[in-house]
């Protein structure tokens, strides 16, 4: 099965103060370059990230992690347009692993599990930690045209919720599947109880 994995990588960071995906982790590796790299290490294969239109610099890290970058035009409305805009990239893709690109604790057998489960014949798959659904979020192709269809900032969070039945949960002991960077805060060590 042709499973189109895509990064989200066109937000415009308000909260953090600057440009988080571009931001340093203390290993010196920036956040989004990072979340490319356990989605790639994860699909063994390319990666399509949606970038906005201003991000040269970060268009330009990501190509050069091997990833195929898709500038769009429409991404300051939200999420949805971007991510309309990457399955529109992908004519082909039977089904979509759908990551983040302020997401880059996941770990890339986290990522195997989703895409497995989508491989399986998931309708939609997300792993889950501690009974709480993270990302990435697994989508079958037969929702290709209400992912096309998506506007504003909402992403699939609309479709997953109308089918929440339909979700395969993946259970991961993985805490980087729910830790997304909002803030400079947010790159403070996790507690884990």
């Amino acid at each position: 099965m042709n499973v189109a994995a895509l990064l989200l990588a066109a937000g415009t960071a308000t909260r953090f103060g600057s440009d988080k995906l571009l931001h340093l982790l203390p290993h010196g590796v920036p956040i989004a370059v990072q979340a490319a790299r356990h989605l790639k290490e994860a699909v063994g294969g390319p990666v399509l990230a949606v970038a906005r239109p201003e991000s040269g610099a970060l268009a330009a890290l990501l190509r050069a992690e091997g990833c195929e970058v898709v500038v769009c035009e429409n991404a300051a409305e939200g999420m949805g347009a971007s991510l309309a805009c990457a399955v529109r990239a992908v004519p082909g893709a039977q089904a979509f692993l759908v990551a983040l690109a302020d997401m880059p604790f996941i770990r890339a057998s986290s990522i195997v599990a989703v895409r497995d489960a989508l491989v399986a014949g998931a309708p939609l798959a997300a792993p889950f930690f501690r009974a709480r659904r993270g990302h990435p979020v697994g989508i079958a192709g037969r929702f290709r045209a209400e992912l096309e269809d998506l506007r504003g900032d909402e992403g699939a969070r609309q479709l997953l919720a109308a089918r929440a039945g339909e979700i395969v949960k993946v259970p991961v002991g993985d805490p980087g599947v729910i830790r997304d960077i909002d803030s400079p805060g947010d790159l403070a060590p996790p507690i884990v109880v």
